[in-house]
């Protein structure tokens, strides 16, 4: 039963959300981010435990689906796929395309197999990814390719990006087919463009936010605009949405990326310094190389650019980050993008999928702190 009606739609109100902002506090090592409510009291540990209960019904719908269409009579593919699958995380994207089919007043069922069809692009990035990066670690567990290969992996993810496809065309929705298979490309040229950015200290904030913009919050607008799109809503309210999630997911990778110089492995899930130590431009680097002094850009051409790296280079490199408040930078634009994301869901009614989906903004801006 939908938490909110079908009328829970477009209101004409201003863009101005009386929700939360934030504060940058200065914790060890890295500002830490303290949600702050409008009356002036702190809300801590945002999660996605309210977006989770209310879509655990279409959530084990959409488990099972992906249990079941990565099985395959060659064992290895579902041995691999379930393996990145289980090793795996909390299901944000398709969380969202339920999410806002509910929030538009959707009364059908197609945004479970979409939503499916979501989470296997995404996985199929991810084991793209792995290889790309050499990565023997992925939300504390051994990558797949660290187990089985890169051949495999790149094999699997082609299968899994395969897997997302039927499911498109069995849904029969051009329109739907469009926004998925235009994002599937995107996140493409957004991979094969890090790869042209990869140690180059020159890289522009324009070209990095073009990267993160492409491979990672592509899909996060996808994945919202289609719940809009199945519930037939007005254009404006498609375009809200894809916004929401366009302005999420550069949230999100900032974070990531913050976090890679900042948090505890325990934490991250993988090694942190990993960017580092594969020669990744991100915006704590572009920030830190831009304000540094010559002395300094030499450090990061020679550790980015060569990949001529000795022990204590990662601390020498955290420490100019906090000199030159590369970290705190960081922070403060993916704020930014959060308020812009809430901003996005202001035309719509208040109900408690607009509100589990405010909250996975702050979820976004405040993990790992």
């Amino acid at each position: 039963m939908l938490a909110c009606s079908g009328e829970c739609v477009k209101k004409t109100a201003a863009l101005g959300h009386a929700g939360s902002r934030g504060r940058a506090e200065k914790g060890i090592g890295v500002a830490r981010l303290v949600s702050v409510r409008d009356d002036g009291t702190e809300r801590r540990s945002a999660s996605l435990d309210r977006l989770t209960a209310l879509l655990k019904e279409d959530l084990d719908s959409v488990n099972a689906l992906i249990l079941e269409r990565m099985q395959s009579p060659v064992a290895l593919i579902p041995q691999l796929a379930g393996h990145i699958i289980a090793a795996g995380g909390k299901r944000l994207r398709p969380m969202l395309t339920l999410a806002s089919a509910r929030l538009c007043g959707y009364p059908g069922d197609r945004h479970i197999a979409l939503a499916a069809a979501v989470e296997f692009i995404h996985t199929a990035t991810l084991l793209h990814d792995d290889v790309v990066d050499a990565s023997d670690l992925r939300r504390g567990l051994a990558t797949a390719n660290a187990v089985w290969g890169n051949k495999p992996s790149v094999l699997v993810g082609d299968f899994l990006f395969s897997r997302a496809f039927q499911l498109m065309v069995t849904d029969g929705s051009l329109e739907v087919l469009a926004i998925l298979s235009h994002a599937s490309a995107v996140i493409a040229e957004g991979e094969v463009l890090q790869l042209v950015t990869s140690n180059d200290t020159e890289t522009t904030e324009a070209a990095y936010l073009q990267v993160i913009r492409s491979k990672t919050a592509q899909l996060f607008a996808a994945a919202t605009k289609i719940g809009a799109v199945l519930a037939e809503r007005p254009r404006t309210e498609q375009e809200a949405l894809e916004a929401y999630g366009l302005n999420l997911g550069i949230a999100f990778q900032l974070i990531d990326d913050l976090l890679d110089y900042s948090a505890r492995q325990v934490e991250l899930g993988k090694t942190v310094g990993d960017d580092f130590r594969e020669g990744k431009i991100t915006l704590p680097v572009v920030v830190a190389f831009g304000r540094g002094d010559e002395e300094e850009r030499k450090f990061w051409r020679r550790t980015l650019e060569d990949l001529e790296q000795n022990d204590g280079d990662l601390e020498h490199a955290i420490g100019l980050m906090r000199k030159h408040g590369a970290l705190a930078e960081t922070l403060e634009r993916a704020r930014s993008y959060g308020a812009a994301a809430r901003a996005a869901l202001a035309p719509f009614r208040d109900c408690a999928e607009k509100r589990a989906l405010d909250e996975v903004i702050d979820f976004c801006l405040e993990r790992g702190f």
